[in-house]
């Protein structure tokens, strides 16, 4: 359809002041958008509606007009149901730009003018695109009946037969009617298969094949995937703080009018990630004042009263959390995309947030933490209620308000983060870093003070420090780990710790190898028994002369007295480093 047929329009309301000039352009689709910057949603020929939110003063309306006219959208109409007629700095901004005008009254709906326009769009889209916008007023509609993610979804199922889900870039489900019938090995794969292709800076969609079925992945947020031009450093980021389109069906045999919808969608989905992500800015905006107090050494006090203000925030109506945990997480590489620390901590931040809202469940259950990202690290803080029957100080608790994550509800343990990251993000690290790609995580216990509070922090950084002497892409480690000597390992050189590990456990492993022996595991289960031969010998299911032997070779061949307590916590060591 023009633009003029506005103008024609079946209802009064909508009056045209300026850019007469340019009524004979074709209008290709609506967006409504109150956004300062909307142009990564923008593809050109769009209607733009706006309620001029994003409008804080004179000064705003030259930029946003700017950035309407580069995209190449035909037309703005502005809502006077706010703030009143439409102000003349904007009128004069479109006239400077030969951007068509228009004002709506308040009495014309959004919805009204997006259906009308939509019935005008001719062609095979036009029923398509109908469907869809009419997801996208529900989509960016802050009533809670509005669809999200999911009344789109809703429209490639009953118009296109084409099942899709919204996934995180951990694989957790966001939307689809079908999410929760989508096997977690399948999305994890889907996740990091999502992220090595963006990496790799392979064309999108991205295709995938889990099992015997095909899917194709589109990005959601930023430019559609394969665009000339596009960042590879830019898209990575993307990528590890966004969503995926996974649609059940080989792309690679639509026509351009499909893809070109497809990529329309996630268009329409990456609202509503922008929308959720504005929500979880006050948390974060909170977490960053609570740890600039806590590193300034505030006063207690100071602290407490922010983190009822933090708390207030995140469990509206709950009151005070009774307890705190703190995560600690750290994104790194050195031979990966090039981003910067500040940039990776934002990434290591997107990470943790996607991680928690697994654990803690539901849907908007990240909203639910305070993730900030500064020094390089991302810190997040989790409130929790005390379990009933529960100490949460005083005796028994440490003196600092530290209890065992068994005494809180919804306490968060390393184990459990690590197990919603470690599948997508091994695979997925490996290809947008290389071997270097890593994430490392620290829990701490939970605590109830504003003083347990700074010992918390320290823990789950000490804890991180552990998890990133170990091994492998994707590391956790908690409070519980924190013996006096785990503690000492992550500051030994790693050259110094393979070689104390190498002199004492090289002669067994070979011994073992060459005779099909058990001398590293009767080792271990030796220490876990703390020296008691009976014990041992019960737990490996030996007869004590059997073990008393296989001790005495152990002994032989390294030199070594499990009689003595040094020689004990040598071996302990060197098998905690291996």
């Amino acid at each position: 359809m023009r633009l003029r047929a506005l103008l024609d329009s079946p209802w009064p309301g909508l009056r045209l002041l300026s850019g007469e000039e340019g009524l004979d352009r074709p209008v290709r689709g609506v967006m409504t958008t109150d956004l300062r910057d909307p142009s990564r949603y923008l593809s050109g020929g769009e209607l733009v509606l706006t309620g001029l939110a994003w409008r804080r003063g004179p000064e705003d309306s030259e930029p946003f007009v700017r950035i309407l006219a580069a995209a190449g959208v035909a037309a703005l109409a502005a809502g006077e149901a706010e703030l009143g007629p439409v102000p003349a700095d904007l009128v004069a901004a479109c006239a400077r730009h030969r951007m068509p005008l228009f004002s709506v009254d308040e009495k014309v709906a959004f919805a009204t003018v997006t259906e009308h326009v939509v019935r005008q769009v001719s062609g095979e889209r036009a029923g398509d695109l109908a469907a869809v916008v009419e997801r996208h007023r529900r989509l960016m509609s802050p009533d809670p009946v509005g669809g999200g993610p999911d009344a789109v979804l809703d429209l490639l199922g009953s118009d296109l037969d084409l099942r899709a889900w919204v996934l995180s870039p951990v694989g957790r489900p966001v939307a689809g009617s079908g999410a929760e019938r989508l096997p977690a090995a399948v999305r994890t794969r889907l996740a990091g298969e999502h992220l090595a292709a963006l990496r790799a800076g392979r064309p999108g969609p991205h295709r995938a094949v889990a099992g015997e079925t095909v899917y194709s992945l589109f990005p959601v947020g930023g430019p559609p995937a394969g665009a000339e031009g596009a960042d590879p450093r830019e898209a990575v980021l993307s990528a590890l703080s966004g969503w995926l389109l996974a649609v059940e069906a080989d792309a690679d045999e639509w026509p351009a009018e499909r893809l070109d919808l497809l990529n329309g969608v996630t268009r329409l989905i990456a609202a509503e990630r922008e929308r959720r992500d504005a929500a979880r800015s006050v948390g974060r905006r909170l977490a960053g004042e609570v740890l600039e107090l806590l590193r300034s050494g505030a006063p207690s006090a100071e602290v407490a009263a922010r983190l009822r203000v933090t708390a207030s925030a995140l469990l509206p109506g709950s009151g005070a959390a009774s307890l705190w945990q703190v995560v600690v997480a750290r994104l790194e590489w050195e031979g990966g995309p090039g981003l910067s620390e500040e940039e990776r901590a934002r990434a290591a931040g997107a990470l943790l947030e996607e991680a928690l809202a697994g654990p803690a469940g539901g849907r908007d259950a990240a909203d639910r933490v305070a993730v900030a990202a500064a020094g390089g690290e991302a810190v997040a803080l989790v409130p929790l209620a005390a379990a009933s029957g529960q100490k949460t100080g005083g005796e028994g608790s440490g003196g600092d308000g530290a209890v065992p994550s068994a005494g809180a509800e919804g306490a968060l343990a390393a184990a459990v983060l690590l197990d919603a990251l470690r599948a997508p993000l091994e695979r997925g690290l490996d290809g947008l870093g290389g071997p270097d790609g890593r994430l490392t995580l620290g829990v701490s216990a939970a605590v109830h003070s504003a003083e347990g509070l700074r010992g918390a922090l320290e823990e789950a950084r000490h804890a991180r420090r552990v998890a990133a002497a170990r091994p492998g892409r994707v590391r956790a480690a908690g409070h519980e780990e924190l013996a006096s000597h785990v503690l000492l390992l992550p500051f030994v050189p790693d050259d110094v710790r393979r070689a104390f590990t190498a002199r004492l456990l090289d002669p067994l492993y070979e011994y073992d190898r060459r005779h099909r022996a058990e001398l590293v595991p009767t080792l271990e289960a030796f220490l876990a028994s703390e020296g008691s031969w009976t014990r041992c010998a019960a737990r490996l299911h030996l007869h004590v002369n059997t073990l008393r032997y296989r001790v005495g070779r152990i002994e032989r061949l390294t030199g070594r007295d499990l009689s003595r307590l040094e020689d004990r916590v040598d071996f302990l060591l060197a098998l905690r480093m291996r």
